[in-house]
């Protein structure tokens, strides 16, 4: 399990079903390199240059929650939040707003880019300033893109950034134990997790052993933006919730796959 944040709870839910876990956080969320770039696009949701906000991941609206606390100004954030109309790619940034005591606005047909465009493709954008959290690793060039050519004025804000959290040595341990068929299952919760097994790999000259390693063991995936990365990787998604992607469901699901509970 390569999960970083709420690794913890993450293996004691299936330690509790029987299950045995090998435990090798991958990343870790910091925030932004340059908060004065997430604090001048605070200033801009706050003054409600906004009428749409578009939220990808709970964990963007946290972070810049917590900037905005930093500076005093979390109740205003809340404010102008409760003015404009939401956007929600997935469950995480619904439960998010609801954590802010905020009533979510659209949710997309399906927790993806893809997803997004599809709902907003039924809306009149035309001549709005719609503001778009983003996250590390990804502009989303095809949102964005798409937005500008409904008319439409995008402002991006990257309000965190992924840092490694695992010494090489141990993921590279972890694949030559699923190479050796030692290995069940993974569970990947987000996409640089499977972006730092493919860079070990090739760091480590391990490219042949995680092909082996990914035919011969079972991954799963919280969501569908996971399972893209995996088969991006060449590797198969055997296990994925079938509709609510988080924790707990994936957690189900692969209890389900092997029977157990």
């Amino acid at each position: 399990m390569p999960e970083s944040r709420e690794l913890d709870f993450f293996a004691q839910m299936l330690e509790a079903q029987g299950a045995v876990t090998l435990r090798c956080p991958m990343v870790t969320i910091l925030d932004a390199e340059d908060p004065a770039a997430v604090e001048a696009w605070l200033e801009r949701l706050i003054e409600f240059a906004f009428d749409d906000l578009i939220l990808l991941t709970g964990e963007g609206l946290r972070r810049l929650a917590a900037a905005a606390r930093r500076g005093g100004r979390e109740s205003q954030m809340i404010e102008a939040l409760r003015r404009l109309r939401t956007i929600t790619r997935g469950p995480k940034p619904v439960r998010a707003l609801r954590d802010l005591g905020l009533t979510p606005g659209l949710t997309a047909s399906r927790p993806t880019t893809e997803g997004v465009i599809e709902t907003l493709s039924r809306e009149r954008l035309a001549g709005r300033r719609i503001g778009v959290q983003l996250y590390p690793g990804n502009p989303n060039i095809a949102l964005v893109d798409f937005l500008r050519q409904a008319g439409a004025e995008p402002d991006t804000v990257v309000p965190y950034r992924y840092a490694s959290d695992a010494e090489t040595a141990r993921v590279e341990k972890t694949i030559r134990e699923m190479a050796a068929g030692r290995v069940d299952a993974v569970a990947f919760t987000s996409s640089p997790q499977v972006e730092r097994l493919q860079e070990v790999a090739r760091e480590c000259g391990l490219e042949e052993q995680l092909a082996k390693g990914l035919a011969q063991t079972r991954l799963a995936a919280v969501g569908p933006v996971v399972a893209q990365a995996i088969e991006a990787m060449g590797g198969k998604v055997a296990i994925m919730p079938a509709a609510a992607f988080h924790m707990k469901p994936l957690v189900s699901a692969i209890c389900a796959a092997f029977e157990i509970g």
